[in-house]
C-alpha cells in the first residue's frame, strides 16, 4: 500500500515526518518541495510506503479572466465578471509536483492547517492528486485534525483520520470571489475618482478592501474626534492631610470636578478655614483579581503590541514558527476555555523543567491547581498553550518574549486568583466629603508568574473613625479636559473583534495592509495609529455605508459554516 501525505509548509512536513516515521528515520528527496519517505504501519497494513510532501500555502489564487483586465472597463461590470483560478506561484510548478507524487498511491492524507483556509487548500490538493491516484474516490482521501506538533497530538490525529469538509472550503471560495470583485471594482473606481479630485495624493493605486476599509475607518474616526475636540476648563478642590509621623495623603473630593469656577470657588469658600479633616467612615474589604482566561489569538496579538512592541503581523509570523517547531499549540484560535478533556497535567509537568517558572509549576502540581471554568469555547482549536519546554537560549529575541508570555499565561490561567484587601476612608471637611483608598496584596496568586499583572500596594496610614487629622493644604487647581489619544494597535484589534471585522487569522493582515499602503503610520512605543492625509481623504470621501463595519460583519457571518 502506498500513502501520500501533504502538509501546508515544507517545515511542517519535516516536523510531522520526524514524529510519524518509526524511530524518526526517513529519507528525504529534493523536489519542488522536499519529499520524505519511510515504511511503516497504516491501518491493517504493517509495511505501507509513505511519502510526505507539502505545498507552500494556497496552491491557487483567484483573478478575473483577461477581458476584465482593462481599467477602461466600467467597474460595475466586474461584479458579474468571470473569474478563474491561477497557480499562486507558476514557477514552482507545484500542481505538477502534486500530480507526480500522487501517481499510483492508494490513499491521500491531508495535514493542512485545521481552519477554514486549510480546508480550502485541502481541496486544492485533492483536485491535483485524485486524478493520478490508483483509487480515485473520496473515501480514499483522509483528513488529519490536530492542534499541536507533538508526538501525542500527531499520533492521535493519525489514529482518528476523518474526511475534509467541502462546505468550509466552498465558504473560502465564496469569500475570495467577493473580496476580488468588491476590491478590484472599488479600487479602480476610487483611484480614478480621488486622483481626479486630489492630484497631490501620495499613491498611484488607491486600494479598497471589504475589511481593510472599515479597519482604516476606525483610525480616521478617532482622528476626527481628536481634531474636533474642544477642551473645557474644570476645577476641583485638592486637599492634603498629614497624620503625625506619616507621609502626607492626598484626598479626592466626592464631587470630583466642577465646570463653573464661581461655583467651585463657593464650595472652597465654605471649608477654606477648616483646620482638620474628620474620619466619618472606614470600609475594609477582601477582594480578588480574577486570573486570566486561557489565551486566544486576539489576546495574544493585543499583548504583543501593547506590552512587547511587536506588530500583529510579526507576532503572528513568530507564533506560527513556534507552532511549526513544536513549542506551542496552533496559534489561530478564538477559544479561551480549555476543553473538559484537556490534559492540563501533562502541560504543567513539561513546564516544571523550566528554569524560571519550573519551581512554581511543581508547587501547583503538589498543592493542586484550579481548572478554569470561565472563558469561551468556540469549538475551533484549544487555547494557545506551551507544548514543549524552552529556555531563553533556545529561542532568543522576540520569539523568546512571545513564548515566555504564552507559557506564563497558561500557568497563570490555572493559578489561584490574586487576593488583596482594599480600604476606603471617608473624611468630612466642613460639609464636604473627601476620601482616600489603600490596598495591600496578601496572596499574589497568578501574578507570581505573570509579573506584569502584579498589583503594587497602595499605602495609607491607619485611621480610626472619629479621628481628626490636620489639613496640610487646600486649593482649587484648574484642569482641562483632554482629547482621546490615537488608537493603539491593541485597541484597534479589540474594535475589529467587537465589530466582526476579519478573523483571528486575518486581523494582522488587515492592519498590516493599512500601514503598508500608507493609510496610517505607527508612532511611538505605544504603537499608535495616526492616519495619513491619504487615509483621511479616502475615508472622508466615502459614503458612510462603505467604510462602516456592519456590511463586512454581515457578509462574514453569512459565510460562516454552522
Amino acid at each position: 500500500m502506498r500513502v501520500l501525505m501533504v502538509a501546508e509548509k515544507p517545515s511542517l512536513a519535516d516536523a510531522l515526518s520526524r514524529l510519524l516515521a518509526p524511530g524518526g528515520r526517513y529519507e528525504t528527496h529534493k523536489r519542488t518541495t522536499p519529499v520524505h519517505e519511510w515504511t511503516g504501519p497504516f491501518r491493517d497494513v504493517p509495511n505501507a510506503h509513505f511519502k510526505f510532501t507539502s505545498v507552500t500555502g494556497h496552491v491557487y489564487n483567484v483573478d478575473f479572466t483577461s477581458e476584465y483586465n482593462s481599467w477602461d472597463l466600467d467597474p460595475i461590470k466586474l461584479f458579474s465578471g468571470k473569474i478563474r483560478k491561477n497557480e499562486a506561484n507558476p514557477k514552482m510548478r507545484l500542481t505538477q509536483h502534486l500530480h507526480n507524487e500522487a501517481k499510483g498511491v492508494d490513499y491521500l492524507v491531508l495535514w493542512l492547517d485545521c481552519d477554514r483556509e486549510g480546508e480550502n487548500i485541502c481541496f486544492e490538493v485533492i483536485n491535483n492528486c485524485l486524478p493520478a491516484m490508483k483509487q480515485k474516490t473520496m473515501d480514499h482521501v483522509l483528513r488529519a485534525r490536530f492542534s499541536a506538533i507533538t508526538a501525542q497530538d500527531v499520533r492521535r490525529a493519525m489514529q482518528n483520520l476523518g474526511q475534509p469538509n467541502e462546505n468550509e472550503a466552498k465558504a473560502v471560495d465564496a469569500r475570495q470571489e467577493f473580496d476580488l470583485k468588491v476590491g478590484v471594482a472599488f479600487t479602480r473606481f476610487q483611484t480614478r475618482f480621488f486622483q481626479g479630485k486630489y492630484g497631490n495624493l501620495d499613491a498611484t493605486v488607491i486600494s479598497y478592501g471589504p475589511c481593510q476599509t472599515p479597519t482604516l475607518s476606525f483610525c480616521v474616526e478617532r482622528h476626527d474626534r481628536i481634531q474636533s475636540f474642544q477642551p473645557e476648563s474644570f476645577w476641583s478642590i485638592a486637599a492634603t492631610i498629614q497624620k503625625h509621623g506619616n507621609p502626607a495623603v492626598k484626598l479626592n473630593w466626592h464631587r470630583e470636578r466642577i465646570f463653573d469656577r464661581s461655583i467651585a470657588s463657593l464650595f472652597l469658600g465654605t471649608i477654606e478655614n477648616e483646620k482638620y479633616a474628620t474620619v466619618v467612615d472606614i470600609e475594609t474589604k477582601r477582594k480578588s483579581k480574577q486570573r486570566p482566561h486561557a489565551l486566544n489569538t486576539v489576546e495574544l496579538l493585543k499583548h504583543c503590541s501593547s506590552s512587547l512592541g511587536i506588530s500583529p503581523s510579526e507576532s503572528m509570523s513568530i507564533a506560527e514558527r513556534l507552532y511549526t517547531q513544536g513549542y506551542i499549540s496552533y496559534p489561530r484560535t478564538e477559544t479561551s476555555k480549555y476543553p473538559d478533556n484537556f490534559d492540563l497535567d501533562s502541560v504543567l509537568k513539561e513546564q516544571s523543567h523550566q528554569s524560571n517558572w519550573g519551581q512554581y509549576c511543581e508547587e501547583l502540581l503538589r498543592n493542586g491547581y484550579t481548572k478554569p471554568t470561565s472563558g469561551t469555547d468556540v469549538g475551533d482549536h484549544p487555547p494557545i498553550t506551551p507544548m514543549r519546554v524552552a529556555e531563553e537560549g533556545d529561542l532568543y529575541g522576540d520569539a523568546w518574549r512571545i513564548y515566555d508570555f504564552i507559557a506564563r499565561t497558561f500557568i497563570g490561567s490555572i493559578s489561584p486568583n490574586m487576593q488583596y484587601t482594599s480600604t476606603s476612608v471617608t473624611f468630612a471637611i466642613g460639609n464636604e466629603k473627601f476620601h482616600c483608598k489603600g490596598s495591600q496584596v496578601f496572596s499574589p496568586g497568578f501574578a507570581s508568574v505573570m509579573h506584569w499583572m502584579s498589583k503594587a500596594d497602595e499605602y495609607i496610614p491607619e485611621f480610626t473613625k472619629g479621628e481628626s487629622i490636620p489639613i496640610a493644604s487646600l486649593s482649587l487647581p484648574e484642569g482641562k479636559t483632554s482629547p482621546p489619544e490615537y488608537l493603539t494597535e491593541a485597541e484597534l484589534i479589540g474594535l475589529m473583534e467587537q465589530n466582526g471585522i476579519g478573523t483571528d487569522a486575518s486581523i494582522p493582515t488587515h492592519i498590516n495592509n493599512i500601514c503598508q499602503r500608507n493609510y496610517v503610520a505607527v508612532t511611538g512605543a505605544a504603537r499608535r495609529l495616526v492616519p495619513t492625509n491619504l487615509g483621511i481623504v479616502l475615508i472622508h470621501g466615502y459614503r458612510k455605508s462603505l467604510s462602516l463595519s456592519i456590511a463586512t460583519s454581515i457578509y462574514d457571518h453569512r459565510l460562516t459554516i454552522p
